[in-house]
């Protein structure tokens, strides 16, 4: 089951360090902003599309980055805090650090890009999207790789579900940050397992 968790608090800082920054980012932006800018973060780094953009060219192109970083209520980055605590370690230990970085970023980014192109009045912010593209990687592993343990397949069909119907119920949440974030992290994962096939292939050929 790649989903229980053993380790001590100095473990998990030492095994799940880029998990451990990513969570550690997200709570001291949101005390700042919260106790001591008065909003002025959030305002400064939220992700939106404003009139003339065309998405990929954006005036302010870190938005999309820092958004990740960011949330909106105390209800929100709890959530968030949690789903990156629990979930993120595991494929934080699949890929490897770096890897693992710049994928989290990347589903994340994927995840605010589709948000503004399928709703370009729309603004935003929060992990979400990258949290789901943690999930899409799960979601390969669930249908495509049999190496993954029964349980954990069984866990990650259960994340998902809960997910889509948390999507649904909860008012004014990213949908198509979710559904962008979901999308990126499968490909992502697809993208990585062909890369590893295709160099295992070329060694065997020498």
């Amino acid at each position: 089951m790649i989903f229980l968790r053993y380790e001590s608090f100095q473990g998990y800082l030492r095994m799940y360090p880029v998990t451990s920054a990513i969570l550690l980012l997200n709570i001291l932006a949101y005390a700042a902003d919260h106790l001591l800018l008065d909003g002025r973060l959030l305002n400064w780094g939220l992700f939106y599309s404003s009139p003339g953009d065309n998405y990929f060219s954006l005036e302010e192109p870190w938005r999309y980055v820092t958004a990740i970083f960011l949330h909106l209520s105390l209800s929100h980055i709890f959530y968030n805090l949690f789903s990156i605590l629990v979930f993120a370690p595991p494929l934080e230990r699949m890929l490897g650090h770096w890897k693992y970085a710049a994928f989290f970023l990347l589903s994340g980014i994927v995840g605010n890009l589709v948000s503004v192109i399928a709703n370009p009045t729309t603004a935003g912010a929060g992990a979400s999207g990258a949290i789901y593209g943690v999930f899409g990687a799960y979601l390969f592993l669930a249908l495509m790789k049999r190496s993954l343990d029964p349980n954990s397949r069984k866990t990650v069909y259960t994340i998902l579900i809960f997910g889509v119907i948390y999507t649904l119920i909860v008012p004014n949440i990213g949908i198509w940050a979710h559904f962008g974030g979901l999308l990126a992290g499968f490909a992502l994962a697809y993208a990585y397992d062909w890369y590893l096939i295709a160099r295992r292939d070329r060694s065997y050929r020498r």
